[in-house]
């Protein structure tokens, strides 16, 4: 029996290293949620959400990683790269995918309540704004949407206790 072929391009692949980002989140406490941006099947930005560690409302994961996949690029067009994140991006991070004018956006867990790829509403494909990305929502669903789940459950039960979020 032969060993599977790992297809290094896939987006199972590039979601798994979203998934790792959104573990280095967790860690420090952070909401997890992972980013990677991929063009021409090679990785050129990784980030994961620091809103508290930075004190910057605007560090999400997805703003993080654009910035870095910009200045790899070297340029603010994004036009050839995709975004693989383990959460649907916010109205925030879609507002910033859309003037990076990114290909394509590829998510894991959806957000219904405050998504801005299809959950919510959707900003990625807005009729009226200058660009819109493909989207490929729910890839490696369960394992995105696990680690959210386990990360809510564990601050509600901190806070059930009495202990600090971040103690």
């Amino acid at each position: 029996m032969s060993n599977p072929i790992i297809d290094l391009h896939s987006d199972d692949y590039f979601m798994g290293e979203a998934l790792r980002q959104a573990a280095r989140a967790c860690e420090r406490e952070e909401v997890p949620v992972g980013a990677v941006i991929v063009r021409a099947g090679r990785i050129i930005a990784r980030a994961f959400n620091q809103v508290e560690t930075l004190k910057d409302a605007t560090a999400h994961a997805e703003m993080l990683a654009l910035t870095q996949a910009e200045n790899a690029v070297g340029d603010w067009r994004l036009t050839d790269c995709t975004l693989y994140v383990t959460k649907e991006p916010c109205p925030m991070c879609a507002g910033a995918i859309v003037h990076t004018r990114l290909a394509r956006v590829v998510f894991g867990a959806g957000d219904p309540r405050g998504g801005a790829a299809g959950g919510a509403m959707n900003l990625l494909q807005f009729p009226t704004l200058n660009h819109r990305s493909e989207i490929t929502a729910g890839v490696r669903l369960e394992e995105c949407r696990t680690l959210l789940q386990s990360f809510f459950a564990g601050q509600r039960a901190a806070k059930r206790n009495g202990v600090a979020a971040g103690s």
